[in-house]
């Protein structure tokens, strides 16, 4: 069965829709779509995607945060929590089991100015490691997606010398994503796209988008015992709507 699965950082569903999400969602009519930064309850919407069951995870506090899955397959079971509460509380992990895959949409924390959040951020980030570790033994497909808040090499961002210090790109995040890689998790961007300079997310200032100078944060990883199953992993960087473009890859399972 060949899949279509997005993921795209909306940056407030609500404000997205008013930008058209739901017109572009209808007409790309994808199989999956993975959410962050909803900053809303399901609740709170309201919108005509009968094709689709949806999954929310919404933070505790009002207006932040947020995951959610809208798919035209239904899960087999559905995890909301990684069983530690600072991190759950925050709305920043939704996992959707199916026959033959798992599918997590993860919002990562920003570690912030001074990196005041590295610590909370890694935390997170390295819980998610051994979440994913422990499903490995159940030899499914393991597909994790969303918004990383760090680019991985000089390639991932256009300014790299001025943030080498900087939230999104401070040595300690981008171990974690080497670690990723080591414990056999690929980057499916670039296993299909080694050299391209390509952007997932640009500052609102200094026309930043128009110029093209952004960073590469959003990402789909997958184990490496399933990549044989990708058939394509692309950016979307023509479509507006968010701060963010979505991202996605095509899969065969």
């Amino acid at each position: 069965m060949m899949l279509e699965i997005l993921s795209w950082n909306v940056n407030g569903i609500r404000a997205s829709i008013k930008k058209g999400f739901l017109k572009w969602f209808k007409s790309r009519n994808s199989d999956i779509l993975c959410i962050q930064e909803t900053r809303a309850k399901k609740m709170q919407l309201t919108f005509d995607l009968p094709e689709y069951k949806t999954y929310w995870h919404p933070a505790e506090r009002k207006g932040y945060s947020g995951v959610a899955i809208f798919t035209k397959i239904k899960p087999v079971s559905i995890k909301h929590k990684l069983g530690v509460s600072e991190f759950d509380k925050e709305g920043r992990f939704l996992q959707l089991e199916f026959k033959n895959f798992y599918l997590m949409s993860i919002y990562f924390p920003n570690s912030q100015r001074e990196l005041k959040r590295l610590d909370f951020k890694l935390d997170f980030n390295y819980k998610i490691l051994e979440h994913v570790e422990k499903l490995r033994e159940n030899k499914k497909c393991i597909i994790m997606c969303g918004d990383f808040n760090a680019a991985h090499k000089e390639i991932d961002l256009a300014n790299p010398k001025r943030n080498q210090k900087n939230a999104g790109f401070s040595p300690k995040e981008r171990e974690f994503i080497d670690t990723l890689i080591e414990f056999g998790y690929i980057d499916t961007f670039r296993e299909y796209d080694k050299n391209t300079e390509k952007y997932t997310w640009w500052t609102y200032r200094y026309n930043a988008r128009s110029k093209n100078i952004g960073w590469r944060i959003d990402y789909f990883f997958i184990n490496k015992e399933c990549l044989n199953k990708i058939k394509d992993a692309f950016i979307l960087d023509q479509v507006m709507g968010s701060d963010h473009c979505p991202i996605g890859i095509k899969i065969d399972l």
